[in-house]
C-alpha cells in the first residue's frame, strides 16, 4: 500500500538544533582571554621600580611612629645629659609612651607593618626578610632602646648611671646593625631597578 504523501514528508526523530554563529564568536573570545590570562605578565623594571617606591612609602608610613619615638627618646636624653633640661619625669613618660608605640598590639600602624605583603614584581629580591627585619628593628629591638633611655634618665648614682648607659649602648649597636641590614636589601633591589629608591627612614 503506498504511504500518503504526508506521510512521506512527515520528519522522523528529533530536531537538530544549530549553534548561533554569534555564540561560537563569543566562545572563541572568551577562550582566547583565556588562554591570555593565562600567560604569565612579566612587569616591566619601570613597573617594578614604582612597585618598589610604592612599598617603600607604605613601610614608612607604618613604621614612621614607632621611629619618631626612638628619635624623641633618644632627644630628650640628650636634653637631660647636656643638662639643656632637668625634667627627668617628662624625659621618662616620653621615652615609656615610645616603647609601647612600638609594639603592634598598641599600635595600628604597627599592625599593618606586620601583616605587609610584598608586591609579587619584587618576588626575586626577596624582600619578605627586610619588612620581617624591619619589625624586629622596631620590636623588640626600637623598644628595648627606649626603656633603656627610661631607666638612664631616672639613674641618679654614678653606679646606676654607667649601667645604664652600657645597656643603653649595647641595644643601640643592636638596633643600628638591623637598621644596616634594611637598609642593604632596599639598596641592592633599588640599585638593581636602577630606581634610586632610599630605604625606610629610621633614625641612626
Amino acid at each position: 500500500m503506498a504511504k500518503s504523501p504526508r506521510a512521506a514528508y512527515r520528519p522522523t526523530g528529533w530536531p537538530v538544533l544549530r549553534t548561533p554563529r554569534w555564540m561560537l564568536a563569543a566562545a572563541a573570545v572568551l577562550v582566547a582571554g583565556l588562554v591570555l590570562a593565562a600567560i604569565p605578565h612579566r612587569p616591566s623594571a619601570a613597573q617594578r621600580a614604582a612597585d618598589l617606591s610604592g612599598m617603600v612609602h607604605d613601610l614608612t608610613i607604618d613604621i614612621e611612629s614607632c621611629a619618631g619615638g626612638v628619635t624623641d627618646s633618644l632627644t630628650a636624653l640628650q636634653a637631660i645629659e647636656s643638662g639643656a633640661s632637668d625634667d627627668v619625669k617628662t624625659a621618662v613618660k616620653i621615652a615609656n609612651t615610645a616603647t609601647a608605640n612600638c609594639a603592634p598590639g598598641n599600635n595600628m600602624q604597627m599592625e599593618d607593618l606586620v601583616q605587609y605583603q610584598v608586591p609579587e614584581s619584587l618576588a626575586s629580591f626577596h624582600l619578605e626578610a627586610a619588612v620581617n627585619d624591619l619589625v624586629t628593628w622596631a620590636f623588640p629591638l626600637a623598644q628595648r632602646v627606649q626603656s633603656d633611655v627610661a631607666s638612664r634618665v631616672a639613674a641618679t648614682t654614678p653606679a646606676a648611671i654607667d649601667s645604664t648607659s652600657a645597656q643603653l649602648l649595647r641595644d643601640q649597636q643592636a638596633m643600628d646593625a638591623q637598621r644596616a641590614r634594611i637598609d642593604q636589601a632596599f639598596t641592592s633591589a633599588s640599585a638593581a631597578l636602577s630606581a634610586r629608591v632610599a630605604p625606610p627612614s629610621l633614625p641612626i
